[in-house]
């Protein structure tokens, strides 16, 4: 890559090579193992950039985004959605950190939304990435009460939140029941799963960074329920669902 190499015509059938040589002034024929390696060489290189930049798979392996985000769902993942943002590594390693932004976005294309579902690196253990829905964004006051969140000082619409617990088992002392309320620092994000009752999120870790968000959940594009006793434990209904 970086360079051209000139432009070889087909041999012609009527018109046979001496064996050894090439033409005058042409480039060496490659061997057949080197022109097969470049190949391979550029796909992986190919392979590398898109799953850093364009699209990367994900699969769930929680139930904190039930019923939105099943375990066992596979997912595509937009990187471009809210700009250009570099790795945090290159393979474990940082050369030149102090020139290149590792973890951080350098082209911004709009600002992340309340309601998106996106990945992000978990701000406990950076070798570890979440999934979870966008609750707060800078200068939202969030709150929860008695399990339910409340948005600027009125109940948040909540479309997507499952709750299952009865009021009688939530407490006081349980950020899960009862958090805040907070407002939302500038460059931060609050973060809930959808199920609100069993989801280790913001309310018991704090707020994302900016720079920590990937991307944005775009499509499942398989989904294996490993509890089911089918044969082909396959759920095909959610193939292509648009994750919303």
């Amino acid at each position: 890559m970086g360079g051209s190499e000139p432009v070889r015509s087909f041999a012609k059938a009527s018109e046979p090579r001496k064996a050894g040589l090439e033409p005058a002034g042409g480039a060496p024929r490659k061997s057949a193992l080197r022109e097969y390696g470049e190949a391979f060489g550029i796909a992986i290189l190919l392979a590398l950039i898109i799953r850093t930049f364009l699209i990367q798979a994900y699969k769930i392996p929680s139930g904190s985004m039930e019923p939105t985000l099943l375990i066992g769902d596979h997912l595509l993942v937009d990187k471009l959605a809210y700009g250009l943002r570099l790795p945090d590594t290159l393979f474990g390693l940082k050369p030149l950190s102090g020139i290149i932004p590792y973890g951080h976005y350098v082209l911004n294309f709009g600002p992340v939304h309340r309601g998106d579902v996106v990945v992000f690196v978990f701000p406990l253990d950076r070798t570890k990435d979440f999934i979870k829905r966008v609750i707060g964004v800078a200068g939202d006051v969030v709150a929860v009460k008695n399990g339910r969140v409340y948005l600027n000082g009125a109940p948040m619409p909540d479309p997507h939140g499952h709750y299952d617990l009865p009021l009688e088992d939530r407490t006081r002392l349980s950020p899960r029941d009862n958090f805040g309320p907070v407002t939302v620092p500038k460059g931060k994000l609050l973060m809930m799963g959808d199920n609100r009752d069993h989801s280790y999120d913001s309310r018991f870790w704090g707020y994302v960074n900016r720079n920590a968000v990937e991307g944005k959940a775009l499509v499942i594009y398989w989904s294996w329920n490993s509890d089911s006793n089918s044969l082909l434990p396959v759920r095909w209904r959610r193939f292509g669902m648009v994750i919303r």
